[in-house]
């Protein structure tokens, strides 16, 4: 991606040689913290933003107008977005906005707000590489359906923003294509694999984002830069013109500085969709309307909520200004009112192990599709499979071919019982002990990760490391349950504070429980 000092153009991407390290984002070593810079100081919310448009104290126009300017001045140090759409297209958008704003015609919840995508879920408009190199010409005929609600309800998408290879990562650094940094500080990884839809709204170069969570891509990127990350009941969002890593797995998520922003995205992309037979046909509750402020005159305005703790996440392995921050904010919520309990999930460190093998063997059936003949990179061969095997082995980075080859081993004869079938018995054991747990609780708590943002390139040779990092999220995918990831502390690291988040687990389509009672702002996103 080219930028200009005029105009942020949409280029084709050069990808980097798989054999060298990519490079850290441009300025990185001098510019070790990002810079707060105007006009966005603060967030701009969904609410008080279409406020603003419908009163006409702003236009869209204006406002799609500052976040490029600060689009535009950001990136080269962030290096958040793979695609950005043209100038032209986005004023064009917001103009036609102001229109009907003024003639008085109704405009869609989203209306002016201006959107992310990750660079997995398809958009007709602009390339959808999944961060592979496989697929860097693939430009989608179609939106997504999330994408197209998106568009129906009035956002405007900026761009495509960068990931971890087909979603298989927790830094970010597996793009094919660029490193991004963490907004908090840019020596640091902003998490993954949505790390480029997290790193975005925590600098403010959108407003919300979409993102994909197959074992926590939504959530710990939200803790690692400080925002609100919501990953949805599987089921909730049709997963059509998602590139598939895992499909009972992945689900599309929402980034937003406050929990209402995260709701109000959520509200406008759910739904049952004929072109995905796992997407719920339960009604969609209006999430909005469970936006209630809380009355903090009021001695306990949460009481009757039963929150349990969860034992294992507050154990080794865990960072102890993480676990620190994580108690604070329990005691906040028993000040609110919470009868506050400790759960024990004795399965819960099992979670790791048969996610991994679960996921990966899942992805090394989907991922066989790219086969350089229907679609993606070909390089020529005088035979079928030479061509076969060289558009993969060229196409795909060093990550997803393990991945590939370790989910090909789960589901080889002879191990598939040993490995693939266990760890779907686990699975099965995880789904009941959060259903007893949460029989007894409205909400379940963990920290969303271990530690918080580290190092680029700390764990990039080590990735027993980097996978253990997924500990605190996966067993929420693996049971198919929505959670949410809030801010709730600062530890000192670095150049300065680094935000930590803690996780919110409710019951199966009960995201309007989280969303009602925490949209007022308990934790959100400064």
């Amino acid at each position: 991606m080219k930028i200009s000092n005029n105009n942020i153009n949409m280029q084709k991407l050069k990808p980097h040689d798989s054999s060298a390290p990519l490079p850290p984002p441009s300025n990185a070593s001098t510019h070790p913290r990002f810079p707060p810079l105007p006009p966005l100081r603060r967030p701009l919310q969904i609410l008080t933003t279409r406020k603003s448009l419908l009163s006409g104290q702003a236009t869209t126009v204006d406002l799609a107008k500052s976040f490029l300017d600060r689009l535009r001045r950001t990136e080269p140090h962030l290096n958040s977005f793979l695609h950005v759409s043209p100038d032209e297209a986005i004023l064009k958008q917001a103009e036609e906005l102001d229109n009907k704003i003024k003639n008085n015609e109704a405009v869609g919840p989203l209306a002016g707000v201006l959107v992310g995508v990750k660079d997995n879920i398809c958009t007709y408009d602009m390339p959808s590489t999944a961060g592979s190199r496989l697929l860097e010409n693939y430009r989608p005929p179609f939106d997504a359906t999330a994408v197209r609600k998106l568009r129906e309800s009035g956002a405007i998408v900026v761009g495509k923003t960068n990931l971890d290879e087909f979603g298989m990562g927790s830094t970010t650094e597996g793009s094919g294509y660029q490193v991004t940094a963490n907004p908090w500080d840019l020596s640091r990884v902003p998490g993954g694999s949505s790390g480029g839809s997290a790193a975005a709204v925590s600098a403010r170069q959108c407003m919300v984002a979409l993102g994909s969570d197959t074992g926590g891509s939504v959530r710990q990127p939200a803790s690692f830069c400080g925002v609100v990350g919501l990953k949805p009941t599987y089921g909730r969002v049709s997963r059509y013109g998602l590139v598939a890593y895992a499909s009972s797995l992945d689900v599309i998520g929402c980034f937003g500085s406050s929990v209402a922003d995260a709701g109000i995205l959520l509200n406008s992309i759910s739904g049952h969709d004929k072109f995905d037979a796992t997407s719920s046909k339960r009604e969609v509750p209006d999430y909005q309307s469970q936006f209630v402020a809380i009355d903090y005159l009021e001695s306990k305005p949460l009481k009757g909520l039963r929150v349990g703790v969860i034992r294992e996440t507050l154990e080794n392995g865990v960072d102890s200004e993480v676990i620190s921050s994580v108690r604070d904010a329990v005691s906040h919520l028993e000040e609110l009112g919470c009868t506050v309990t400790e759960v024990s999930l004795p399965s819960f460190s099992l979670g790791l192990p048969a996610y991994y093998i679960l996921a990966l063997s899942e992805s090394s059936s989907n991922l066989s599709r790219y086969d350089g003949v229907r679609y993606g990179k070909q390089v020529p061969g005088d035979e079928l499979n030479s061509l076969y095997g060289d558009s993969r082995a060229q196409g795909f980075g060093s990550e997803v071919k393990m991945r590939i080859l370790m989910g090909t081993y789960a589901l080889s004869a002879g191990y598939y019982d040993a490995y693939y079938k266990r760890a779907q018995q686990v699975r099965t054991i995880i789904r009941s002990s959060f259903k007893e747990a949460l029989d007894k609780n409205d909400i379940l708590i963990s920290p969303a990760a271990p530690s918080v943002a580290y190092k680029i390139g700390e764990k990039k040779n080590d990735p027993l490391a980097m996978y253990a990092g997924d500990i605190m999220t996966v067993n929420v995918n693996l049971a198919g349950l929505p959670a949410l990831v809030l801010p709730c502390g600062f530890v000192e690291g670095g150049s300065g504070s680094l935000p930590v988040g803690f996780q919110m687990i409710g019951a199966a389509f009960d995201e309007v429980g989280q969303i009602s009672l925490f949209s007022l702002g308990v934790f959100n996103a400064s």
